[in-house]
């Protein structure tokens, strides 16, 4: 039995994406996203350009709006070429269940001054059929917002100012504990994290101490391992029983403090009898270890993003780590990219979203479970990876930058 908690009831989903404006991602719709959810496309499809959404939001929400734009070269690099407006993100999110779905809007303008949030608002509708209605509404850094735990429409609206139009509304109020709805948010958004992992940042040996947060690199796997030894034996002891799995003969990992205050990371193999030190071990090893010691964080983040974990990963491996994602998916949701049929193949339709750029080079996006017959392939016992590098799917060839609907291609 998985060690993964089962608290399904308390996780955050976000069942909607709309962005306008963001690089190819001219005007593009994500309806009724899963706790699983794969982009898959060719190179420069716009999957990168997905999770850079993400990215930005959350680094909107911790480091500022004015250093997010400026990381990304500010509308000259982040507006869609040849489109006026501002850019516009805009989620549909469910705290739990039983709790109505809140829908979070954000319009990001630049002027002379730099960047400003020209738009953001928080809308829900407390009791169908009734209509929605903002309980936070703020323009050019002025607006009103409705405190208490449940917003309704007749309540009293407060007028607020914030020091600066950069800054986020949802950011400020949320730190105050008279809006617990905006306060819900801003912590969902401010715990996302974002995978940037690589085998060689693993390797590294540093100073001793537990950390319980795998860091977006993995830098700091050995310090988790260590954390994880000593407070989660049961977990680390799940994760190695995995990773053995997938990995023959691998024995143990150990993380052992040096003389000099550092942490070196071991692996043993079971013919051996001494490990061997991670710098040696192979890039798949690592990556997988450090896939599994975040997909089984004791208090996992409630959002994971996933940026091609098919790297440096033998693609044998990479069915059993889409398992294990959907596993980790009843604790947290999870967005990961990938351009592998063998990552894919260890999907179901409704998880998978097909990107590809149309004839004018905006990225569009449709669910594999609303293209014709891969459901039915697939209930056959075909898999997804295979369907798709076949071409099966209604658009997207694995082999080109861009696709269309077949019916739209010319003979």
């Amino acid at each position: 039995m998985s060690a993964i908690k089962q608290t399904d009831n308390t996780v955050p989903r976000i069942e909607f994406l709309s962005v306008q404006n963001y690089r190819a991602l001219k005007n593009i719709e994500l309806k009724k996203l899963t706790p699983l959810t794969i982009f898959l496309g060719p190179n420069g499809s716009g999957k990168s350009t997905v999770f850079d959404v993400f990215a930005f939001l959350s680094e909107c929400f911790s480091v500022g709006l004015r250093k997010a734009w400026d990381k990304r070269g500010r509308f000259k690099e982040l507006r869609t070429r040849g489109q006026d407006g501002p850019v516009v993100i805009e989620i549909k999110y469910r705290e739990k269940p039983e709790i109505p779905s809140i829908t979070y809007h954000l319009a990001i303008d630049e002027d002379l001054k730099g960047p400003f949030v020209a738009e953001e608002w928080l809308r829900w509708v407390r009791n169908a059929p009734a209509q929605p209605f903002k309980f936070l509404n703020f323009k050019n850094g002025s607006g009103e917002v409705v405190s208490g735990d449940e917003p309704d429409a007749t309540a009293e609206r407060i007028d607020e100012s914030l020091e600066s139009r950069e800054m986020l509304a949802v950011n400020t109020l949320g730190q105050l504990a008279k809006h617990p709805r905006v306060s819900a948010l801003r912590r969902f958004i401010t715990g996302w994290y974002l995978s940037y992992l690589t085998a060689d940042n693993t390797r590294g040996t540093p100073d001793v101490g537990p950390q319980e947060r795998l860091s977006s690199n993995g830098d700091n796997l050995p310090n988790v391992i260590q954390y994880l030894k000593e407070q989660h034996a049961g977990r680390l002891d799940e994760i190695l029983r995995i990773l053995s799995a997938r990995v023959p003969r691998l024995e143990r990992v150990d993380a052992e403090p040096m003389p000099n205050g550092q942490l070196l990371l071991q692996i043993k193999d079971a013919p051996f009898d001494r490990p061997i030190l991670s710098k040696f071990a192979s890039d798949g090893t690592l990556k997988m270890l450090a896939y599994l010691t975040l997909l089984h964080d004791p208090e996992p983040p409630q959002l994971i993003g996933i940026e091609e974990p098919e790297n440096q990963l033998h693609p044998r491996l990479l069915v059993g780590l889409a398992e294990e994602c959907r596993k980790a998916a009843v604790a947290s949701q999870l967005m990961i990219t990938t351009h592998s049929p063998h990552f894919v193949s260890g999907i179901i339709p409704k998880e998978l979203w097909v990107l590809f750029r149309d004839q004018n080079g905006f990225t569009q996006a449709k669910n594999a479970a609303a293209m014709p017959g891969v459901e039915k392939f697939v209930a056959a016992g075909a898999s997804l990876g295979d369907l798709w590098m076949e071409g099966h799917f209604e658009f997207g060839d694995p082999l080109t930058n861009s696709g269309a609907p077949k019916s739209s291609k010319k003979a």
